[in-house]
């Protein structure tokens, strides 16, 4: 059976350089999919730890291998595109430079002296009638900040590019510092939109580490805890993008389901927005009779009127004029890009975690994986659509399986030595990753923390290419991206 967890040994494990860059290579070109690429210092401090981990054949396998840090490796986003965020980050944050690469540039913007931020390598764009629009990292409405350099002719938009990295919390740091037994509050606060995404993702590696098997009932709890998210935050996005093209129907009606869902995860677990509902070892959000009844109702409600909305937005002229062709990346790009999640799917790339590795709970209880091929904001309006009615009869299903979840709890003991733990969970936005490595006496080492924002923010700036600037706004949200998810 195929599992979003994985569990390496890592006595052993190493490969030499030449291996390594060769076996990526190979396992890439026959079809492999990166599911992340990260650098670590080793032992030795003349070498730089590299991991990767793929997608291939229907599971997660890692590379790994301690690459000396000069004069650096050759870069293979040439060939595999997708891995261009990855090298830039390795660069980024340890200086071993991928050579050839194509677009080598800071991931997030240079922290430290200011020249250095005013240094920064924006592409430019020259001749007559050219010009630029800066927008951020302070923004008029309530969001997080980013800066979005757009380069113009007239309103045509012929570049833009997008520097993040201006709410560094330094999460990893604060993380690594921790036991992690006792480290989900924070991990909750990642992309707080995605709340039960980063926890299970942690609790599952974890887990994984301490040799504990995730009893049936704990699965169960974790993915109706990831459902309602869905819902919730699929609700929100809708009423956000109705809003920015003035159908207000949809603004009010989806905003009000929303609150019906988060209420409905608050009676569960105590907190709207799903903090608590995960800890390690733990089922923390018990489902009795009167609460599965009070859940199905709540769904009715948001089944019936959601469906009322629907047909509403789709019927409006006004709306289809201005999401429709609006924001394209066709599937190819979605794949050279290395897209996931939502936005994937949009553009015609069956990708789901839940589907790809679905592990024991969802191998016994298919979801299905909505795919829309436009690659339009309409199509990622779509897919937003079409998985709240997917998740809402999931979840009646699961209530069917599993009629009463009660609270339970198993100790978390020693992590296993030398090993590294890799989990994948469908949040959704896509997929979040989080690998955890222990030393030789079992103490947690090194980690990784991976929010699917990283991989899309370049599909946003590819999506507003030769559209007008004024159709930003549109693009941004149908993508819905999170700032601090990639700055951590």
């Amino acid at each position: 059976m195929t599992s979003p967890t994985l569990l390496v040994p890592l006595d052993g494990a190493a490969l030499a350089p030449r291996e390594f860059f060769a076996g990526l290579r190979a396992a890439l070109a026959g079809g492999a999919r990166a599911v992340t690429w990260y650098g670590q210092p080793a032992a030795d401090p003349e070498q730089l730890t590299l991991t990767a981990v793929l997608e291939a054949e229907g599971r997660l396998v890692a590379l790994r291998a301690d690459v000396p840090r000069a004069p650096g490796f050759h870069s293979l986003t040439r060939s595999f595109p997708a891995l261009h965020v990855f090298e830039r980050e390795i660069f980024e944050a340890h200086g071993v430079k991928p050579h050839d690469h194509p677009w080598l540039k800071p991931v997030r913007f240079p922290r430290g002296a200011p020249a250095a931020l005013l240094a920064y390598p924006f592409h430019r764009v020259v001749g007559r009638g050219a010009h630029e629009v800066a927008v951020g990292p302070v923004h008029a409405g309530v969001i997080e900040p980013g800066h979005f350099r757009f380069t113009c002719l007239g309103e045509t938009v012929h570049h833009l590019e997008i520097q993040l990295g201006w709410q560094h919390r330094g999460v990893e740091r604060l993380l690594a510092a921790r036991d992690p037994r006792t480290a989900t509050p924070l991990v909750e606060t990642i992309a707080g939109d995605a709340s039960v995404a980063h926890a299970w993702a942690h609790a599952a590696a974890l887990e994984a580490l301490a040799g504990l098997e995730p009893a049936p009932a704990l699965e169960a709890s974790r993915a109706l805890g990831l459902e309602l998210e869905r819902i919730g935050m699929h609700l929100a996005g809708l009423a956000g993008l109705t809003g920015d093209v003035a159908f207000l129907q949809g603004t009010s009606t989806y905003g009000r389901l929303r609150t019906t869902v988060i209420n409905a995860t608050q009676r569960l677990c105590g907190n709207r927005f799903g903090r608590g509902w995960v800890r390690p070892g733990a089922l923390r959000a018990p489902v009795d009779a009167a609460g599965a009844a009070a859940l199905r109702e709540s769904l009715a409600l948001v089944e019936r009127d959601v469906a009322i909305a629907n047909d509403r937005l789709l019927a409006s002229a006004s709306v289809a004029h201005r999401l429709r062709g609006t924001g394209t990346v066709t599937r190819a790009q979605a794949l050279e890009l290395g897209l996931v999640g939502l936005a994937a799917r949009a553009s015609g790339v069956d990708l789901d975690v839940r589907t790809r590795l679905p592990g024991a709970l969802h191998a016994r209880l298919p979801v299905a994986s909505v795919v829309e091929a436009a690659g339009d904001c309409e199509a990622r309006a779509r897919v937003r659509l079409r998985e709240i009615d997917a998740s809402v009869a999931w979840i009646r299903a699961l209530l069917d399986l599993h009629p009463a979840l009660e609270r339970a709890a198993a100790p978390v003991g020693p992590l296993a030595p030398r090993a590294l733990a890799v989990a994948v969970r469908e949040s959704w936005r896509g997929e979040v990753v989080h690998a955890l490595e222990t030393d030789a006496a079992g103490r947690p080492c090194a980690l990784r923390i991976q929010d699917p924002s990283l991989r899309n923010w370049h599909g946003l700036a590819l999506a507003v290419r030769g559209a007008a600037i004024s159709d930003f706004p549109i693009c941004n949200k149908s993508f819905d991206l999170s700032y601090c998810g990639s700055d951590l």
